[in-house]
């Protein structure tokens, strides 16, 4: 039986967490609108020189195209610098353990993985990543990724106040992004997780002698300030292989529960930051609501069915009536609540961080973990998982004013027919990113699911559904890849486009859709106006997402996850 005596430290941590929220919330929010807030002093200084080195003003403001343009060559540059080291990395300093320069298709998929904030791996970092590539060249990658994720939010949300076109500087919101929220926090993050056993150290291996004779390698580096960073960027790239359930990244469950906190502070936030930029609080409870409530629904599955008995375990001799839930793959040390909570807020968040082993969770609970990628707002990653939710708000407001009868408007603007096509694109090119690559795969034959270890199984095609979604996602965490190699020049090449698609296709849907209000006068309410800051509204989004997402998904959750339960 469930112990529910363990759900108390996960209750204490939710309730921490979401009382932050708001605070911090209206903390970024105030950043994002240039209003005075802790710090100014210090940092508006460094900042003005930062400003000048780029050439740029934080009094230019730019237009939609322009702010993409400046996104791109940051971006482009970023990935651009992570391929050359990775192709290299063997030829460059700092490599005590040997790893050989990565093939010029797996170090496309490598800076394409970090460059958008997925940190999808094809490697394993202990052997095959060079101490300089994981210390200097990839924590690069953490901060400019998350700070571009950021920096879409606030311009998309500008476009509701502002009338003159623009959306802000891309320039400063990624400098204000990292020197006021993303530096600060994860230091003071790598700082706490030290305290809590976490190495940080630039010795890259020391060389143990077990009891049982002979010796172990064990790496090292600085792995407290790499977590932290990844974890709050909702990167989620780990600094060893087996990621969080590594006892050296995350050494015990008090380390669990704070990383768990620190993958929560931002995304949960950011409704009260919107609410906070637009100058209306009270606008910011409903998207948290609908947050809270699917996230809410899928931790309550997850944990159920990973707590209910392995049906398949029942049938062996001595061992199915002694054993209960599904233990294959979990963090122990944990617990089944607390590895339970890191895993879906990891996920949910479009983190990607691991603590167990999701290809021996069960069909249900791979099947919740899947619903947070298709949904990707709830909360979603850094900036854009808001920003999406705000599309899918605009969807549902248009359909609902239409069929009510009311004008389809929000906050004091009128959504058009070119904002619903643009909102449209974005919720039909994830899926179009994940079914047309897993279509090629599959008739391709780059994916043998008959000569797989446990054949032609809905298992099989759940990991190779579960790869792509966690690419198009950009979230990161993968599934299991034992019924098949994606370390092939297909699997790369083909996961480095989704990857860059599934960003920055939305992203420049994001900005034209605030290009577009911010175009417009703002309206006078009216007895049509839908009343948006409500309980009702509420209600409504969330339903609309989860139907919308449902519809659109339900074919492969049905061949995928739930074709291992029937």
């Amino acid at each position: 039986m469930f112990d529910f005596a363990s759900l108390w430290d996960v209750i204490v941590l939710l309730g921490i967490a979401l009382a932050l929220a708001p605070a911090f919330g209206s903390y970024l929010g105030r950043v994002y609108s240039n209003r005075p807030v802790v710090g100014d002093t210090l940092l508006n200084p460094i900042e003005a020189f930062i400003y000048r080195l780029l050439g740029t003003s934080p009094r230019k403001s730019m237009r939609p195209g322009e702010y993409m343009l400046a996104l791109l060559l940051v971006n482009g540059a970023m990935m651009a610098f992570l391929f050359f080291f990775f192709a290299q990395q063997g030829r460059l300093p700092w490599d005590p353990s040997g790893a050989p320069d990565m093939s010029w298709s797996l170090a496309l998929h490598s800076s394409a993985s970090f460059t958008t904030n997925t940190d999808f791996t094809h490697f394993t970092n202990e052997s095959q990543m060079s101490f300089a590539s994981l210390s200097v060249a990839w924590p690069v990658a953490l901060f400019l990724s998350a700070a571009t994720g950021l920096a879409v939010f606030a311009a998309m949300v500008r476009g509701f106040v502002r009338r003159d076109g623009t959306l802000g500087n891309f320039y400063v919101d990624i400098v204000r992004s990292v020197t006021r929220i993303l530096l600060p926090i994860a230091t003071l993050a790598a700082i706490v997780m030290v305290l809590l056993g976490v190495p940080q150290t630039y010795t890259a291996i020391v060389v143990a002698h077990p009891l049982t004779g002979g010796t172990q390698t064990i790496y090292l580096g600085p792995v407290a300030s790499y977590q932290s960073i990844s974890l709050l960027g909702t990167n989620g790239g780990g600094f060893y292989s087996a990621n969080m359930a590594s006892p050296l990244a995350n050494p015990s469950a008090i380390s669990d529960l704070f990383a768990t906190f620190v993958m929560m502070l931002i995304p949960f936030s950011t409704p009260f930051a919107f609410g906070q930029m637009i100058r209306r609080r009270s606008e910011a409870w409903p998207y948290f609501g609908t947050i809270l409530i699917v996230f809410g629904i899928a931790f309550a599955l997850f944990i159920a069915y990973q707590a209910a008995s392995n049906p398949f375990l029942a049938s062996i001799n001595g061992l199915g009536a002694q054993t209960n839930g599904y233990p294959v793959g979990q963090e122990t040390r944990f617990g089944l609540s607390d590895a339970s909570l890191f895993q879906v807020v990891s996920v949910y968040g479009n983190v990607g961080a691991n603590n167990m082993q999701i290809g021996s969770l069960s069909p249900v609970a791979q099947l919740v973990l899947l619903f947070g990628m298709f949904t990707q707002s709830t909360p979603g990653g850094e900036g854009t998982g808001f920003a999406t939710l705000l599309l899918f708000s605009l969807l549902g407001i248009f359909v609902g004013g239409l069929m009510v009868g009311r004008t389809p408007e929000y906050l004091g603007k009128k959504i058009q027919t070119s904002q619903v096509r643009w909102a449209a694109l974005a919720v039909l090119i994830h899926p179009a990113t994940i079914l047309l690559p897993f279509g090629v795969a599959i008739l391709g034959h780059q994916v043998d699911l008959v000569g797989a270890s446990a054949g032609a199984t809905a298992h099989n095609f759940t990991s190779v559904l579960y790869e792509f979604t966690s690419e198009s996602a950009n979230n990161g965490s993968a599934l299991s890849t034992a019924q098949f190699n994606d370390t092939t020049v297909f699997f790369n090449v083909t996961g480095a486009l989704i990857m860059l698609v599934g960003r920055f296709v939305p992203i420049y849907v994001m900005l034209r859709v605030g290009g577009l209000f911010s175009e417009q006068d703002p309206l006078a309410p009216n007895a049509g106006t839908l009343r948006t800051a409500s309980a009702t509204f509420c209600l409504y989004l969330t339903l609309f997402l989860i139907i919308t997402t449902a519809l659109i998904f339900l074919p492969v959750m049905a061949l995928g996850p739930l074709g291992q339960i029937i």
